[in-house]
């Protein structure tokens, strides 16, 4: 079980002054990060061994969103590591406990852009946590039926370190095509990712709402799924 503490800054806001889903979603990643570098599993670890961490997919319950200036805490740890997937919780406080997620990671060989299995390796090795968490991963979601709609062209601002798109400008895009009014409020969150997209290609987002919650879909110009994703309320 690892602990982070970090206070909610007002770049990380949006025009309702509440915390930005993709913000909230790159600290629970970077949070990720540090407790697999302190664990000896992290980037630090696998990066020289021509690997990294990618994530598939995350579902994150939120009771409400904090504001500028509040502090939150999150623990974090590691469910199992199987099946070439590890499974990582999270807890959300601000003081008392406001939101919870579960990810689910795989290794990727940055030659061969192919899932890898390392969990037999020292590092891998008893880092387990059997803490109760009771928290169904992602849901599979519906093809949208949608003309291809709202299009980005990745650039240099969208790439991450593992010269791909960064998973939280996906969900940035999402929000830009459409914001539900009720983001604020209770609300769940799935997103699954499935294929990686590059500098200089083009993604498309589709949407479909309803009065309870926002389906997204992401494709490229081939029209070959990126990602999906659904908000719903709580």
């Amino acid at each position: 079980m690892y602990k982070y503490t970090f206070r909610v800054q007002y770049q990380e806001i949006d025009a309702e002054r509440r915390l930005r889903l993709h913000a909230l979603q790159n600290h629970l990643l970077s949070i990720a990060g540090l407790a697999a570098d302190e664990g000896g599993f992290g980037i630090q670890y696998l990066y020289p061994k021509g690997l990294t961490w990618i994530i598939t997919n995350m579902s994150l319950e939120m009771d409400y969103m904090p504001k500028a200036g509040d502090e939150l805490t999150v623990e974090t740890w590691v469910e199992q590591n199987q099946h070439m997937l590890s499974v990582r919780n999270y807890k959300i406080y601000k003081g008392s406990l406001i939101g919870r997620a579960k990810t689910v990671w795989a290794v990727l060989d940055l030659t061969k852009r192919e899932i890898v299995n390392v969990f037999n390796e020292a590092p891998f090795q008893g880092v387990e946590e059997s803490i109760p968490f009771e928290m169904e991963r992602a849901k599979r979601m519906s093809p949208i039926t949608s003309e291809l709609n709202h299009p980005h062209r990745i650039e240099y601002g969208d790439v991450d370190y593992n010269n791909h798109c960064n998973s939280c400008k996906y969900t940035e895009l999402m929000l830009n095509a459409y914001k539900p009014e009720w983001l604020s409020e209770g609300f769940r969150f799935d997103i699954r990712y499935t294929k990686e997209i590059y500098l200089g290609d083009t993604l498309f987002t589709l949407v479909e709402q309803t009065e309870e919650d926002v389906t997204y879909q992401q494709k490229d110009a081939a029209g070959t799924t990126l990602c999906s994703a659904r908000i719903e309320k709580r």
